[in-house]
């Protein structure tokens, strides 16, 4: 339990000192700037797979799935770059919500930042609720299974239609019960007009984005769940990943268009561990392998959206000329 507080801490200063030290003032956030943040999430997430190996060797904390300390650090580093990747989707959607309600990129970090507070609790509300389920329903594995393998063909499937924030229906309940300003009021959620208050469109692009993450939130818990039912490794693997999203959304934002091929490689990933929940009572498969196939296919994906990318460029130089 101590270890347990401690991490929480740990994310709750990391979270204070983002907000309250380097980003008190609203500021334009340059890539430069993300880039740099971004490195020092993924830095400070990666090192902690130290502190797992340490953890699990000296029995520090409850090993409900006897693990090795290497098996243990492979999991963590697995469910890492699952929650990572399936992220990068949620980008695009933030991205599109944000050019909805065109939130003014000076504010767009603080909707970010309160958007990934309320993950970190309801993410750790579904992680719980998964484990639970898991380990008391065997059968649970298969619906999960399914679950994934049916988000890998939707994703497949999707033919880019247009997002409508105002179809939300929480947005549209919020509506019910306050008005909404027409324009943005600085870096305000919810203003007094006459002793009546007001919620801003700034408020509005927090709820969809945070509604948003939980529909996200119900592929990656079950897809991290593929790996281990390890609580302590699923929350930390899960939190660093959201952690970085921030900053990882100013580095992508304006090249979008140049990763469209890389949702063949989520639909690669989620139909693998959809795979693996199915078969987990009747295969072994080992740590290795789910790692390896997400970096592969992460990698994969990437290269071929930036080579259609660049040849795409050249198509289009060659016809104007």
């Amino acid at each position: 339990m101590l270890i347990w507080i401690a991490f929480l801490l740990l994310i709750f200063t990391f979270l204070a000192l983002d907000l309250g030290v380097f980003n008190k003032n609203p500021h334009h956030i340059s890539t430069k700037e993300a880039l740099t943040w971004t490195t020092i999430w993924v830095s400070i997430s990666l090192s902690f797979s130290g502190v797992i190996y340490l953890l699990y060797s000296n029995d520090m904390i409850a090993n409900t799935t006897q693990l090795t300390p290497i098996q243990a650090v492979i999991k963590y580093l697995t469910g890492y770059l699952i929650e990572l990747s399936l992220s990068l989707d949620n980008i695009f959607v933030i991205a599109v919500v944000f050019g909805y309600f065109k939130v003014p990129r000076i504010y767009q970090h603080r909707v970010l930042f309160w958007g990934i507070l309320g993950a970190v609790v309801f993410r750790a509300i579904f992680i719980f609720v998964g484990v639970i389920l898991i380990e008391s329903i065997s059968w649970m594995t298969y619906v999960f299974g399914a679950l994934l393998l049916y988000s890998a063909y939707k994703m497949f499937k999707d033919e880019g239609e247009e997002i409508d924030p105002r179809n939300n229906p929480i947005v549209k309940m919020v509506k019910r019960f306050y008005p909404v300003t027409r324009d943005f009021e600085s870096d305000k959620f919810w203003v007094k007009r006459r002793k009546i208050t007001a919620v801003t469109p700034l408020f509005i692009a927090l709820v969809v984005v945070e509604t948003t993450d939980i529909l996200f939130a119900i592929d990656s818990i079950p897809a991290i769940l593929a790996i281990t039912t390890d609580p302590f490794l699923v929350f930390t693997s899960n939190i660093f990943a959201i952690l970085g999203l921030r900053s990882l959304y100013f580095v992508l934002a304006a090249m979008l268009d140049r990763f469209k091929l890389l949702k063949y490689s989520l639909v690669l990933i989620l139909a693998f561990v959809g795979v693996k929940l199915i078969l987990a009572h009747h295969v072994h498969f080992p740590e290795w392998l789910s790692l390896a196939v997400i970096v592969l296919s992460l990698a994969g994906g990437i290269v071929a959206s930036l080579f259609f990318y660049k040849k795409t460029e050249e198509e289009v130089k060659e016809g104007s000329l």
